[in-house]
This record gives C-alpha cells, sequence and structure tokens, in this order.
C-alpha cells in the first residue's frame, strides 16, 4: 500500500489542486514550509501570525512575515492569503473563520502550527524546575502551545467537517513515543503533549466525517530562529555542529512539510494515521519524499538508539 500511495503522490501533479487549507502560525519556521509545500501542491493557502510587516509578536523577529510566508506560498504555484491572527483572541479566530467560509465555503485542511514561546524556554523554563519557572512565564507557555490549539480547533472544526475529506494536524515536538520522557520542565512537557492527544481525541471525533487528524512533529530543525541562535545560514548549517554535536542530524523545514503534503494528497490517509503521532522521518519512509540536500534524517531515531540508549552510531548512519 505505501508504495502505491508514493507513486500516486510522487506522479501527480499539484495534487492538492482545489483544496483550501489554514496553517496556523505560519510566519517562520515548520509552520512556513508547510504553507508552502502545500501550495506547491496546488492549494489555497491561508497563513496566520501575529508578525506583519507593521508589528512585530513577542518573539520579538521581523524578519519574517505573514506576507511573506504568502508571497511564497504564491510562488510555489499555490495561492498563499495572509491574515494577521492572535491565535489568543477568540474574536480573531472568529472573524479568520468567518472570512474563508465567506470566501471558499469550506476548509480541508487546518494545520495548527501554533507556539512562538522559544524566548520564554531559553529565559525561564529550560534548566530549571517547574516551581522555579515564573508562573507567568510557565502559563505563558501553555497559552501558546495549549490553549492557542484548542480555541482554533473549536472555531475551524466546523468549517473543516464540510470537507469531504478532512485534514486536521496538530504539529509540535516529538513523538508519543519520544515524549514517554519527560521533557525537561512540566509546562514544556505539558505543552508539547497536549497537541498529540488534541489529535488522537479529535480523531476519534472527526472518524465518522471520513476525516483524519494526525500529530507531526520535524526532529532537530534548522528554523530560522535555530539558525540564528547558532550564528550560521542554511548553506553553512554544518559549521554549528562545533558547537552542537547533535546538530549535525539536523533538518530542514521542509522535510516535514514535505512529508505532511503528500500525507495530504494520500487517499488512504484516514485508515493510515488518524488519531496517530508522527514525524518527518516516518512520513518520508512512507511517501519517499526527501528533504531539501537530498537526506532523509531521522532525528528520532538516532536520539533514542545512540544518545538515550547507548548504541553505536554517529548522525551520518541516521540521515
Amino acid at each position: 500500500m505505501e508504495k502505491n500511495t508514493t507513486t500516486r503522490y510522487a506522479d501527480r501533479a499539484a495534487p492538492l489542486t482545489g483544496r483550501i487549507a489554514l496553517v496556523a502560525g505560519a510566519t517562520r519556521g515548520a509552520g512556513r514550509a508547510l504553507a508552502v509545500e502545500l501550495g506547491r501542491a496546488g492549494a489555497t493557502v491561508y497563513v496566520t501570525g501575529r508578525t506583519t510587516r507593521e508589528r512585530a509578536s513577542e518573539v520579538g523577529r521581523t524578519t519574517e512575515t505573514i506576507e511573506e510566508t504568502a508571497d511564497l506560498v504564491t510562488a510555489a504555484g499555490g495561492t498563499g492569503i495572509a491574515v494577521p491572527t492572535d491565535h489568543l483572541e477568540e474574536d480573531q479566530v472568529r472573524a479568520l473563520t468567518e472570512r474563508i467560509d465567506r470566501e471558499q465555503g469550506r476548509l480541508d485542511i487546518l494545520v495548527n502550527d501554533l507556539w512562538g514561546g522559544e524566548h520564554l524556554l531559553v529565559s525561564s523554563v529550560f534548566g530549571r524546575k517547574s516551581w522555579e519557572t515564573p508562573l507567568a512565564d510557565g502559563l505563558r507557555v501553555l497559552e501558546l502551545g495549549v490553549r492557542s490549539h484548542v480555541i482554533t480547533a473549536a472555531l475551524a472544526l466546523p468549517l473543516l467537517v464540510r470537507s469531504d475529506a478532512p485534514l486536521h494536524v496538530e504539529v509540535t515536538d516529538g513523538t508519543a513515543a519520544s515524549n514517554r520522557r519527560y521533557r525537561e520542565n512540566l509546562y514544556y512537557d505539558l505543552a508539547k503533549n497536549a497537541p498529540i492527544r488534541i489529535a488522537f481525541g479529535l480523531g476519534e471525533e472527526l472518524a465518522e466525517y471520513g476525516g483524519t487528524a494526525v500529530a507531526v512533529t520535524p526532529g532537530f530543525l534548522r528554523s530560522e530562529q535555530m539558525l540564528a541562535h547558532f550564528g550560521v545560514t542554511e548553506g553553512n548549517w554544518r559549521d554549528a555542529v562545533v558547537q552542537e554535536p547533535a546538530f549535525a542530524i539536523a533538518e530542514s523545514p521542509h522535510y516535514l512539510a514535505r512529508g505532511v503534503a503528500a500525507l495530504a494528497a494520500d487517499p488512504d490517509r484516514a485508515a493510515r494515521w488518524n488519531g496517530r503521532s508522527t514525524s518527518s522521518a516516518e512520513l518520508a519512509r512512507t511517501y519517499g519524499v526527501r528533504d531539501v540536500d537530498g537526506s532523509r534524517p531521522d532525528a528520532w531515531g538516532y536520539f533514542e538508539d545512540v544518545v538515550y540508549g547507548g548504541k553505536e552510531g554517529s548522525p551520518d548512519d541516521y540521515r
């Protein structure tokens, strides 16, 4: 079945033509790449976020905007539509879904890639016990990583179930298997496990509509923020391995995005993925996609086997 599905996806030009997608949290990183790859597959993609050409979010980066993401979607072959939205504000999310309803009449693909809490992790979360994390910062992590997802799902799902094949994608950090380990801090652990449970629960609820809900995760992501953290670019990212050896297993945001686009074009996706969590590497193996450099990294496999399991091996063995 995997071989046939891969062939159908690979052989079809723009397999998502006519499909309407919303990528919530598409300013940068995985969200931006997901929007672009859905557009490359032919979809009309509404892209949302808090950073625009006029105003930056609390993340504090002005180098990426949702307008730029929309332009990249259109340049890739889709139709990109930027809608500034704070997904913690119910009125703004409601206005967004009403606009999609008015303009399209339905929604086929909902990608919940909402986050924007890295600045809190560095200053207040990583390296601290939960009781050492300022309560306001811990609760903000839960707002950004959980509450925003719930609000968006609650208000967009009535539109999504009008589709003949609804697809709801929750983006998080870690699979259900890898997240059996404690994720450094209580607030972060909750924030990154919640999307997995959201996908599981919504899988139950969407089943009667022929829908699919799935949680996906990249591996060690070469996001714009991560590259900036190490002082490198996509062109010379391997220079960062000196600072962080595990970065040798890093992947571009397009690796996960290509897998999700293939999943979205898979007519058998409900039977295969509904209610599950999966990774960029598993999607790549299933659908035959590769990262931008032609590799097929398996970061979670590397961490499970080598970093945590003590097995002999190097990142190159998992690319």
